[in-house]
């Protein structure tokens, strides 16, 4: 009997602090998730562009780069969804975090128990804006491909005097035909008709010289 296996989902940690490190690695080892460590923003950066995380904790207040300096490049360069680990309970951490982009928020010192579940739910938020961005992404796509095929239209129309119907027929039929996409085609139009009115001006201004 086969059974469905699943990649891990990878997780990076940053802390500075080798004993929190370790705490959390364990925990989301036992659960599981396969963990990569780094103990500076530097570091870290440098494994989130190789590797590619599915999130990374990250402590907010680091010597160097700090957890929030990490945070906008992660977002910004890498698109790596992240959550804050903290012993600082000071409003502004927490403002800065939302502000960049936190899918989570883990206050030191922690029960061990909170650990898994506070990933976890950093994930799903993670999952969620991550369909969202797509969804935008093919929507937008899909409104671009009709706005172009319905202006490829009205060209038919208008050179042939012809129905909106007819001419998107005719449209399809070509596309099928040559065995590519309506869009594509539509985009062809639209370039040879901007071609068309080119010369057309061109023509224009050399008939009116002297």
């Amino acid at each position: 009997m086969n059974t469905l296996s699943f990649p891990q989902r990878r997780i990076l940690l940053v802390d500075d602090e080798p004993m929190t490190l370790a705490i959390i690695r364990l925990a989301l080892q036992n659960a599981g998730y396969q963990t990569i460590e780094a103990t500076s923003g530097q570091d870290a950066l440098v494994l989130a562009r190789q590797l590619r995380p599915d999130l990374a904790l990250l402590d907010a207040v680091m010597p160097g780069m700090s957890g929030i300096e990490l945070a906008k490049h992660l977002h910004e360069e890498i698109h790596v969804p992240f959550m804050f680990v903290s012993g600082s309970g000071e409003v502004e951490i927490v403002r800065q975090a939302t502000e960049h982009g936190a899918v989570g928020y883990l206050l030191k010192p922690f029960d061990v128990a909170q650990i898994v579940p506070a990933v976890e739910a950093a994930l799903a938020r993670a999952d969620e804006i991550k369909q969202l961005r797509r969804s935008e992404s093919d929507l937008t796509t899909a409104l671009n491909a009709g706005r172009e095929t319905s202006m490829a239209v009205g060209i038919l129309m208008a050179k042939f005097k012809t129905d909106r119907n007819t001419a998107f027929e005719v449209l399809r039929a070509y596309s099928r035909s040559n065995r590519c996409k309506i869009n594509d085609v539509a985009n062809r139009l639209l370039a040879a008709e901007e071609m068309f009115n080119h010369f057309n001006e061109l023509f224009s201004k050399h008939s009116d010289q002297p």
